[in-house]
This record gives structure tokens, sequence and C-alpha cells, in this order.
């Protein structure tokens, strides 16, 4: 310490000068600091002014220079450089950075595309792994079938001279097989028939006006007349009815030259029809006498030993010949009991004898015991007689007129004017037809007459003579709408007639009536009803039916339509393959050329008619009604079917007992296109759809600029003559498939609703199944018929604006059935109620209530303009329709139904061993 206190007192004592002189120097220093840097700045700036205002201001170096000439200077021209470049690069650089920017969007969009494709891959992946699966299906299916499909054969014509047949024993023996050249009728040549000309025959000058001109008319309208002899399978020659004339008539020798006089004749007359058409109830049988040779005669009236069984036909009498019955005065079929249990008013003058006076026998037995009965008609006036003073039941029986009709020796007469005798008919139960006292007279147009007016009014016919041959009895079972009795049997009548149930009555009276709409009632019917008869005779398939052609309305296609937004409630749910191939259409003519013995009895045991006599698809070789026709049956193994399994194997084939098919979609709209486009669009990916019909019923096209969605899937527009909701039902060339899916343009139906409603259909081909269930009910007060669209526990209707049907339904619907005609005016002039006559044709034909499948509660359509529906008038006018479709039909014919279809398993994986797919409600 004390040597630290040394040195700092020896530095200050001793070296005092030293310090002071540093000191010194640092304030100089800042001094000097100081001058520079505040003085020094100031003197060059005044120095420099100077220089530049001595030098004047174009000689100026450090002051502002005007325009460009700072550039000019040396110094400064490498700074303009490099900004000039640096400017250069920054623009550059922005473009790149835009261009950059550009191309990272471009990216991002190709990478969402790719996602699409991605998707988009993996569905048409499993829509190719769901094509194999069933490609694999039908090859093992034609393997063991085994069966190629053949080619029609060529169409060979006999020699027009020599039909190279033997000779029959005898004109009475003459029978298809042994009189009928089947040569020239091969099952491919559509049955052609060609008429002659009643002007080209002599005779021709002596036939009734109204006969002539009738069946000229029918013969018109006919699809099988052929203008070309050289091809024709059948030649029909008008020789009946005569009219009464002065001048005498050909006699049969005469008429017989004048036969074989005929230009195709052949010597023989084979494959010749002689139609006799009667008018009256006193026919003319002028051809008794005269030989036929070989040509069938389709007359009312025939004798035992003039009838050739299974050769010549019955036909009815021609009542209405240039008019058309009046449906809406045909009285109901309901109430079953009427006034009368039963009526007959005739006279036979011939056999009239004293029985009236005498007392019937005790019965039938006592007189057997002797002699038989000289005439069973005696007895059957005494004993009818009785029944009616015992006053058991209300009948009418009169056995003698004030004005009878002309008839035929042992025949019973009709009595009066026809308008009294269809009165009398309309208060009848039963109507009873007595056949000729002359068992000879196998067939007369006075039965036919009576059979006739009893079937138009709604009378049941009960036959007394089961000898007598009504008309067209090889085909039509007359047991279901007459009651035939032996004549020995006429004691126990009444006690038969009072056994019958309502229910019974009712179902004969019914198909009384479908008989006679379809088989008698018109002059067109009759000729269609005898031509169906003989081709149905010598099984040739009837000819196509006449399809709607479709005038399509071109149009564009748009962008591809996305997927619909509804198939996200399906999940991982397989629907069936969407079709890749181009759509093919239903197998028409697998089996029509092949139908066998037990096809023909169930179809005319089952069906409504006995045969068809109009026109349809090749899929009916014989009804419109039968099962067959339908496309059931068909003999091939179901494919995807019969191996049970559970939800998931049934998801996986379309199931049933019939191949795989399509379905095509008809929608009717008008003027909604932005609603129509909604609805094609969310028909993409549907499967089993083959194409879809669009009925465009405005009479103003589509927009010019209207893009309609590519569905991957033809979309026909079809052009209509008229707007007409029967457009929806038309049977139009373009739909290829048996299954049509009607639907409205605003209703809203999932894929999976669609493929289980179309599972459904297939079970149930002739039947309408559907999703909105509607039912009638009947008003006590109003004493009418209700249409009532509340949901209840069952339903009479499904609504065809979301319904499957059949095609060939649509074809018959509006075009062949007489009493069609009035319900097409109906639903014209209200627009509205074409689905409740839909519903009552297939009900009145089938006798079967239609197939609810489970569905949504509505059918919403969001942006949808106001629909007829929601109109008050709307069901005001569909009460108004139910009741004159009623009046119509002549009763009620839709059926109640408590059964709704429902699937269970659908959506549902389970274990194989749980193999129940349905739930029935």
């Amino acid at each position: 310490y004390k040597s630290t206190m040394l040195r700092n007192s020896g530095g200050v004592g001793v070296g005092g000068q030293p310090w002071v002189l540093r000191r010194v120097r640092l304030t100089w220093l800042s001094f000097m600091l100081f001058f520079i840097l505040v003085f020094f700045p100031l003197i060059a700036h005044y120095y420099l002014t100077t220089i530049d205002e001595a030098g004047g201001p174009d000689k100026r170096i450090f002051g502002p220079r005007p325009g460009g000439e700072l550039c000019e200077a040396k110094h400064v021209q490498d700074l303009c450089r490099i900004r000039e470049s640096v400017s250069e690069e920054l623009l550059q650089l922005e473009a790149k950075r835009q261009e950059l920017n550009g191309e990272i969007a471009r990216l991002n969009l190709r990478i969402e595309a790719c996602k699409r494709s991605i998707d988009s891959a993996k569905q048409d992946l499993l829509q190719l792994k769901n094509v194999i699966s069933q490609t694999e299906h039908s090859y093992k299916e034609l393997m063991a079938q085994n069966q190629p499909k053949l080619s029609l054969p060529v169409r060979l014509l006999p020699d027009k001279e020599d039909p190279g047949l033997p000779p029959p024993k005898s004109s009475r023996s003459c029978r298809l097989h042994s009189c009928f050249d089947y040569a020239r009728c091969p099952l491919t040549s559509g049955f052609p028939v060609y008429v002659y000309d009643t002007g080209s025959y002599s005779w021709g000058d002596y036939l009734d006006p109204l006969v002539k001109q009738a069946f000229a008319a029918s013969v018109k309208s006919n699809i099988y007349v052929t203008d070309n002899p050289s091809i024709a399978c059948l030649y029909l020659v008008l020789v009946g009815e005569l009219q009464e004339s002065p001048s005498p008539q050909p006699s049969p020798a005469e008429l017989e030259k004048q036969l074989k006089a005929l230009p195709y004749w052949r010597s023989d007359g084979h494959n010749h029809v002689l139609v006799h058409l009667s008018r009256k109830s006193m026919t003319q049988n002028f051809l008794y006498n005269v030989s036929a040779g070989r040509a069938a005669v389709a007359q009312s009236t025939f004798l035992e030993q003039q009838y050739r069984e299974g050769f010549d036909l019955v036909v009815s009498p021609l009542v209405h010949a240039l008019s058309e019955p009046n449906f809406l005065e045909v009285p109901p079929q309901v109430p079953v009991k009427r006034k009368y249990l039963f009526t007959f008013q005739g006279e036979r003058v011939e056999s009239l004898r004293s029985s009236l006076q005498e007392a019937p026998p005790q019965s039938f037995e006592e007189e057997m015991e002797g002699d038989p009965p000289a005439d069973y008609d005696d007895r059957i006036i005494g004993t009818l007689k009785a029944v009616q003073d015992s006053h058991l039941d209300q009948v009418l029986v009169e056995f003698t007129c004030k004005n009878p009709r002309s008839s035929l020796p042992t025949e019973w007469a009709l009595c009066g004017e026809r308008e009294d005798r269809l009165e009398v008919l309309k208060a009848s139960t039963f109507a009873l037809v007595i056949a000729a006292g002359d068992g000879q007279l196998v067939a007369s147009a006075g039965c036919g007459m009576r059979l006739f007016e009893a079937l138009e009014v709604g009378a049941i016919p009960v036959v007394l003579g089961d000898h007598s041959r009504l008309p067209y009895h090889q085909f039509i079972r007359w047991s279901e709408a007459a009651i035939i009795v032996p004549k020995p049997r006429v004691t126990e009548l009444h006690f038969l007639l009072r056994s019958l149930s309502d229910n019974d009555m009712l179902a004969m009276r019914r198909q009384g009536r479908f008989l006679w709409e379809t088989y008698f009632s018109t002059s067109e019917n009759v000729l269609n009803t005898i031509l169906a008869s003989i081709r149905t005779s010598i099984q040739v398939p009837a000819a196509p039916i006449n399809e709607e052609p479709a005038h399509e309305i071109p149009h564009k296609a748009g962008k591809l339509a996305g997927t619909d937004a509804n198939l996200a409630d399906n999940g991982d749910l397989d629907l069936g393959p969407v079709e890749t191939e181009p759509p093919y259409a239903s197998p028409r003519y697998l089996r029509n050329f092949t139908y066998t013995a037990s096809d023909i009895y169930r179809a005319w045991n089952r069906a409504p008619g006995p045969f068809h006599l109009f026109p349809h698809t090749p899929l009916d070789p014989v009804l419109p009604s039968e099962a067959k026709f339908l496309g059931s049956g068909t003999g091939f193994r179901p494919i995807g079917g019969g191996t049970g399994g559970s939800g998931k194997e049934f998801q996986a084939a379309l199931g049933g007992n019939v191949p795989r098919e399509q379905f095509t979609v008809v929608m009717l709209t008008y003027e909604r296109e932005e609603v129509l486009m909604n609805s094609l669009e969310r028909l993409n990916g549907l499967p089993y759809l083959n194409k879809v019909v669009v009925v465009w019923n405005s009479p103003k096209p589509p927009s010019d600029d209207l893009l309609w969605p590519d569905i991957g899937l033809p979309i026909v527009v079809v052009r209509t003559e008229k707007n007409s909701l029967n457009n929806r039902f038309l049977p139009w060339d373009a739909v290829e498939t048996e299954a049509i899916l009607s639907i409205d343009d605003d209703a809203h139906l999932r894929h999976d609703e669609i493929m289980f409603g179309f599972r459904v259909w297939r079970e149930a081909r002739d039947r309408i199944v559907g999703f909105p269930g509607r039912y009638h009910a009947w008003d006590v007060n109003h004493q009418s018929w209700l249409y009532n669209s509340n949901y209840s526990c069952e339903l009479s209707m499904v609504l065809t604006g979301a319904a499957f049907f059949h095609k060939v339904r649509s074809s018959t619907s509006l075009t062949y059935f007489p009493h069609m005609f009035a319900i097409r005016d109906m639903v014209d002039e209200y627009i509205n109620c074409e689905d409740i006559a839909m519903n009552f044709l297939v009900s009145h034909i089938t006798r079967k209530p239609p197939i609810k499948v489970t569905s949504r509660w509505t059918f919403r359509c969001p942006g949808c303009p106001q629909a007829l529906s929601h109109d008050d008038s709307h069901f005001h006018e569909r009460h108004k329709c139910i009741n004159f479709f009623v009046k119509v039909y002549g009763y009620m014919p839709l059926l109640y139904t408590q059964f709704r279809v429902d699937s269970v398993l659908f959506k549902t994986r389970l274990p194989h061993d749980k193999t129940k797919c349905f739930k029935f409600i």
C-alpha cells in the first residue's frame, strides 16, 4: 500500500508537467476537430456555389440540370444504366411471378380433375367388374342352354294350281289337316288375308247394303288384309246376308258355279272362308245345299249335317252394323240381383200344342218311363209356367207374342221390338235362351241374337239345350259367362239359379260383358274375331301391335351429367351394372313360335278372353292378358337368382325368374325445361336403364339454346300431335323394352327405390307396381265414389306418375278396347285422370290390385312451378272421373289391398345364413 501511494504521489510531484501537456494537447485537438467539422463544410459550400454562379447556368457542375443532361455526365451514366437494368429485372421478375401464380392455379385445377378422374375411374372399374360378372353369367347360361338363335326361314309359296293335298273322302269330312293348305301360312308369314271385292262376283248385288258397307269398313281398318292375292294365306268371300228383293236370288247350283269361278278358288276352294253375317233372327241358310269344297263356312245358322266340327265357324250376329254401342247407356252390373230372377219371351208357332192348357207332368222321370217325349219344349213351357205361378220368385215368361219375328221351324221367335226386349232384359238377373226343338239345328241366328242382347245389358244367359253350338265355342269357355243346362234338367233350373252366390253371378256378368264388348259389339270386332279364330286354329302368331311412330325433336347434349346427389344415400350399395355397352332391346322372338299345348290351355282357361283378336307384340302368341304374354315362364334359368343369400347377394344380382333385362323411362313434360333437365340429370348412373323417352306435350318446341344433359344413354324427345295426358301410354316405337317406368318430370326418386321397384315388377309383370298409392271410397251421403289421397292402411290405385307397367298394357289400354275411347275423351277434356284410367283397365283385365313399394311419403320438387294437383278443382275432377269410369265399365273394377312390398335387407350386410330379403306388410 505504501509503495502504491508513493508511486501516485511520485507521479504527481515528479511527473506533473507531462499531465498538463497532455491536457493542453487534448484541448487543441478538440478545437481543431470542431473547426474541421463545422467551418470547413461551410467554406466549401460557399466556394462551390460561387463557382456555379460565375460559370453561368450552362456550365453548372453541381447544380440541378434540365432534361437528361444529368445522364450525359460521364460519372452518372453508369448509375443510370444500373438503374435501368435493375428496373428491367424487376419487371421480368414480376412477370415470372404472375406466370408462376397462373401455373400454380392450373396445377391445382389439374389436381382436382385428377381426383375426379380417379373417382370416376373407380366407378367405371366397379361397373366393368359388374358387367364382366353379368357377362360370365350370360355365357354360362348360353352354354347350358346350348340353343343358338336361329334366323327366320325363307317363306316358300306352293304352286298356285296344285296345293299338294290328298283329297278328302267327302266335303263333310273336311278338317284343317285335310282341307287347309298350311304351306301358304308359314309361322313367319304374318297371316296375310285377301278379301274379294263384293262387286267382282254376280251375287254381290244381292247383299244387304248395311252388311256390305260394314264389312268393307272393317276390312279397310284390318291390319291383316293385303291387296296381293299371290301371297295371301286366307281368302275371304262375303256371301251374305242377302237382302229381300223381288228378283230371284241365285239357286244353289248357280251359287256353287259362281264360287268355282272365283279367280283364286283353285278348283276346290282351299284356304277360302265363306262369311255369312246375319242381321236378322230369320236368316237364310242358302249354303246348306251348296258344295263349298275345301272352303270353310262362317255363319250363325248350321244344321248338324252341314256343320264340320273344328273346320267351320259359328259366328255371332251383326247387330251393330254401321253404329257402335253407347257404353254410357249400358246398365250397370250392380246390384247383382235385379227385379226378375229370369225372363223369357218367345213364341214357336209350329210346335205349340194343347200342352199350354194341360197340367205339366210331375217329373221327367215319369215321362221317360214310357216312350220318349216328342218335344221337350212342351215340357219346358209347363215347367216354367209352374215356377211363375208359384210366386216363389218374381219371374217373367211369355210364350205368345203380339208381334213375333220370323224364325226357323222349331225355333223360338223373338217378340216385339229390340228396344222393348232390352228393357225387359235390363230388369232380369238371368235370361233364358231355349235352343231349337229340332236337334238337327245345332246353331241358329235367333239363339245368337238372344245371347247377344242378354250379354249387352248384363243379363246372365241360361242356355237350355247342351247340343247347341254357341259362337266361337272352340275357343270361348262359355261356362264362365253363361249357364248351359240340358233340357231334361229344366225342373232343376229354379234350384240351380237360386243356389248361385252373388260373387259368382257378378263374375259371370263381368265375363259376359267382357266377351260382348271385345268380340261381338261392333262389326270390326266380329271380323277380327273370325280372323283370330282361324289364325289361332292354325297356330300362327298374331302380328305386332301398331306402334306409335316417335317423331323425334332434334336436341343437343350439353355438359356431362354429374353424379346424382341422392346416390350418396346408397353408401357402398351396389345397385347393379350401369350399361357400358349400347342398350339392348328385350328378347321378343325367343318363344312365341314354340308355345306348347299347356300354355294354350292355361291361357284359354285363365284369361278373361279366350284368344287375342287384336294385334299385339311378338311376346304374345295368343292372349293379351295371360302371364305368358308378359314374358314369364320363358324357360330360362334366372341370372343371379335362386341362390338365396343376404342383402349383399340380393343387391349384386337382379334376380327374378327371367333373364336380365332393361327398362325404359317414359317422362311426360310440358314447358318446364329447368325441372326436366334436373330430372334427367338425376337418372345418370341408373343401372339397367335402356333409354329415356321424353314425351314433349307442348306445341312449343324446346329452346334452341337448351343444353340437354349427357347421361351416357340415348334421350329421345318425342313430338306429340296434341297436348294430351293419354300420350303417356301410347306404344311408342322408341320403347324397345317390356318394362316401362312412367315418371313425371317433377318426381324425385332415389336410384335404390327405382331398382327395388323394378325387381318387384319383374315378379308381377301383369300389374302396376309403383310408389304413390291412392284409394277410392264410397260416399254414403251423395251415393257416389270419391277419390282419396290420404295416407291409409289400404290402397286401390298406384299413380302412374311413378310406376312400372308392361309396354303391352300401354298398347292395349287406350287403343283397342271400345269403351276406352269415351275414357280417352274424358281425360282430354279434364286434362286429368289418366292414371286412374290405367288403374281401372289393369284391374278390369287382371282382377288384381296394384302393388305399392316403399318410398318416401312425398315427392318434393324444390323450385318447381305450381303443379296441377295443387288446384282444388283437381280433386273434384278426379271424383267425376271415377264415377264416369264406373258408368262406362258398368261396375267398380278397382280392388282394395293392404299389401305392400318393403325391402329389409336391401342395404343390410348380414351373414349368409340369413336369406330373407322381403318383409310383407
